[in-house]
């Protein structure tokens, strides 16, 4: 069910993203004169078109929903009537021809502070940043953070939630590398530390910032008691019940909820003695675990869950929202945050700073999409701005292919005074299908990397 609401999330979000970019380029294009023949979502064979206007355009779905494209009239692609010739893209001023492929990017990121606008006014919900250890001799260690610490703020910067504080941490260690952090101790005490996150290199190495940095993020202190019972499971027939509390294990005592799934996971069909405290009263008895093959090792279960402290769960989320002034403010500043972020981080890879196993694939993507489908509208809109500016900004990459690279031509055009010839232009596109090749090579590598681990 996951793989298929991760397959539909993806679908929607290139679909929606890629409608936008090329309606950039369509618009634009039509507004200079230029007539379009086709506006294609996707690639390869049409599943549904239609024939429409006065210039009897084509609008398609294709089959492949990894792109799509405007095609307009163009002398280079085969004959053109006489009295259309003033409307084919190669006989515009290179003004024009700049204007009409720098839309699909700038609409990318028109979408996205549109997303985030909405997204502001919806709400975002998120949980808010207490920590919950520190690891020692980390760098959060060396900062003075301490277990109970909430981040207030990040060179002066608000941080309600943790993804504002990764993000916010992440872009002040590429920019200056010195982070001045407020926090505040469970008494209500306010504290400036400073975090040295100059080492870039291993912050972007594959992994989890925060672990990077040595903090570990509050959860709930999950004691081992039962909240619910699976029919007919091993702890069903054993003799458990709601609300007891698993003392011991075959003598071992238990702390936590983590400790007991541990002891359990570790003897798949076997009988195991308890020692269990029921409304207040000490209680024995044995059960035999079931077994079950999971990523081709054996393991124990008795088909139960804990019972959680929703009350304290409830008590670090937070909502986040704005009115239309306000949220349409941020909007903007996110945008530009967001893709000055992504440019910094883009350089650190080309200079290899950054590891490449943070270029990710479709498979990365769609797991992405479907994981904030579910979440809720709010976060959906989130994931598709984050795309939509990482297509803008790969779209402008000066690469022949992409429109960075038509726009690279354009410019060299402006100051020789003539277009570079068919012979440059070819060869720029054979090198820009090779680096795009091994691009997406990459990126599906990491996402089998990442399937298999």
């Amino acid at each position: 069910m996951s793989i298929l609401i991760n397959i539909l999330a993806f679908i929607v979000a290139v679909g929606i993203l890629v409608t936008f970019h090329e309606f950039g380029h369509y618009w634009v294009a039509r507004k200079m004169g230029v007539k379009v023949l086709r506006f294609s979502v996707g690639f390869g064979k049409p599943l549904w078109k239609r024939v429409a206007g006065k210039d009897q355009t084509e609008y398609v779905i294709a089959s492949i929903p990894l792109g799509g494209y405007v095609k307009m009239l163009d002398e280079r692609e085969g004959e053109i009537k006489q009295s259309e010739l003033h409307r084919a893209f190669n006989r515009q001023p290179v003004g024009k021809r700049i204007a009409i492929v720098a839309a699909g990017p700038i609409f990318n990121f028109i979408f996205a502070i549109f997303a985030y606008w909405l997204m502001f006014m919806i709400g975002v919900s998120g949980v808010k940043p207490v920590i919950g250890e520190v690891t020692p001799n980390s760098l959060a260690a060396e900062a003075g953070l301490r277990s109970g610490d909430q981040i207030m703020t990040i060179n002066d910067q608000q941080t309600p939630t943790w993804q504002i504080t990764s993000i916010s941490l992440l872009d002040q260690a590429l920019e200056t590398g010195l982070v001045t952090l407020q926090v505040q101790d469970p008494q209500g005490s306010s504290r400036w530390l400073d975090l040295n996150l100059k080492n870039t290199r291993e912050l972007l190495a594959d992994g989890d910032l925060l672990s990077k940095v040595g903090i570990v993020p509050w959860r709930p202190k999950i004691e081992p008691i039962i909240g619910k019972l699976v029919a007919d499971g091993a702890g069903e027939r054993g003799g458990l019940l709601p609300g007891d509390r698993i003392l011991s294990a075959n003598d071992l005592p238990l702390a936590t909820w983590q400790e007991w799934v541990e002891f359990v996971r570790a003897r798949p069909d076997q009988m195991i003695s308890l020692e269990l405290l029921r409304s207040g009263e000490l209680v024995e008895l044995n059960l035999h675990t079931d077994s079950k093959t999971e990523s081709g090792i054996v393991i124990g279960r008795i088909g139960a869950y804990p019972q959680i402290d929703t009350d304290a769960i409830a008590a670090m989320r937070i909502l986040v929202r704005y009115g239309p002034v306000e949220g349409f403010i941020r909007a903007l500043d996110k945008t530009w945050n967001i893709s000055i972020l992504t440019l910094r981080v883009l350089w650190k890879l080309v200079t290899g700073e950054a590891s490449l196993k943070n270029i990710s694939g479709p498979v990365t993507i769609a797991e992405f999409a479907g994981v904030s489908a579910l979440i809720g509208v709010s976060a959906f809109l989130g994931a598709l701005a984050i795309f939509s500016i990482s297509i803008g900004i790969l779209n402008l990459l000066p690469v022949p292919v992409l429109d960075g690279g038509h726009l690279l031509y354009y410019f060299i055009e402006l100051v020789k005074g003539s277009p570079i010839s068919e012979w440059a232009e070819a060869i720029g596109q054979r090198i820009g299908i090779a680096m795009l090749a091994g691009l997406m090579a990459l990126a599906f590598y990491n996402d089998i990397v990442r399937l298999l681990g």
